[in-house]
């Protein structure tokens, strides 16, 4: 029985500690991840959590994007270069009975604070 017990601890330690990576703050990549998908799910709290300070005045913009469909994002895989992060896949979204694709872009990021946040799409 305390085997099990302390199996079952090690093992929800291990699940705590692989999935404690904070995006947001480790990596340029995971705050344009975590951003997107904000931007598809319409959450306004967490896009004002993800963007640069140059763009806050867009945070509605941003966040009513997506917020009158139902939106989803498919293959979505990023890669990071300086301040500019790579992203392929799409965001689908259903208008009435049509689905459009938005393919994935490159995105600008920025460290404010000690953070990275996303500052618009890139050129």
């Amino acid at each position: 029985m305390f085997l099990r017990l302390g199996l079952l601890i090690l093992m929800s330690l291990i699940l705590v500690a692989c999935s404690g990576e904070d995006h947001n703050n480790n990596s340029a990549e995971g705050v344009v991840e975590a951003y997107l998908l904000a931007k598809v799910n319409s959450d306004g709290d967490e896009i004002r959590n993800l963007i640069c300070s140059d763009l806050e005045a867009s945070i509605e913009r941003e966040t009513a994007s997506f917020a009158s469909v139902e939106a989803s994002i498919e293959s979505m895989e990023c890669t990071a270069e300086e301040n500019i992060v790579s992203c392929t896949g799409a965001i689908v979204a259903l208008y009435g009975t049509e689905n459009r694709e938005f393919p994935l872009t490159s995105y600008n990021v920025v460290q404010e604070d000690g953070e990275w946040r996303w500052c618009g799409e890139g050129e």
